[in-house]
């Protein structure tokens, strides 16, 4: 077999093509994950609107769990969950899983629970993926999903406790 060589700016110009057609498959892959919710996701303060924690979602056996992960190296790595009740009492703040065993069920996670670190509070949880999966409305509510509240948080990249940053629309 014999190789063909191109001269300088010919091999250039067939890697750039080469190049551009794999971007195509490496878009939809990398969009291809926000059909999920799994990943990394900031609660965002309602009146602020500045991020105000970090929030790692992921899937085990087909159920969605939410865990809270370091936000900033100022983190309070001591600070623990002196409110909740049963198994949560008294777990750190880092690491406990505040949403538990959600299903995806028509286009909508559902069937779980989410917890409020702050009272203790256990309140029944629904998610849904917006704006192209790069915000997720979380809905918590007692008995009927209109009796409760929404809220809106960004899907983040980078390392919890290190650097995160929202994920951009490019």
């Amino acid at each position: 077999m014999r190789l063909v060589k191109f001269p300088g700016p010919m091999r250039v110009l067939l890697l750039a093509a080469l190049s551009l057609c794999a971007l195509p498959a490496s878009a939809h892959a990398a969009a291809s994950t926000w059909n999920t919710p799994v990943g990394l996701w900031s609660p965002i303060d309602s009146a602020t609107g500045k991020p105000v924690g970090l929030i790692a979602i992921y899937e085990d056996h087909g159920l969605y769990y939410g865990r809270i992960e370091p936000f900033s190296p100022r983190d309070n790595r001591a600070a623990r969950c002196t409110e909740c009740t049963g198994s949560r009492h008294d777990q750190p703040m880092i690491g406990l899983v505040l949403m538990r065993h959600l299903r995806y069920h028509n286009g909508r996670y559902v069937g779980g629970d989410i917890l409020d670190p702050r009272n203790g509070h256990v309140f029944d949880c629904e998610l849904r993926l917006i704006d192209g999966g790069r915000k997720l409305v979380v809905r918590g509510y007692l008995g009927i999903p209109l009796l409760g509240r929404s809220l809106t948080w960004q899907r983040m990249q980078g390392t919890p406790g290190v650097r995160i940053w929202p994920v951009s629309d490019s």
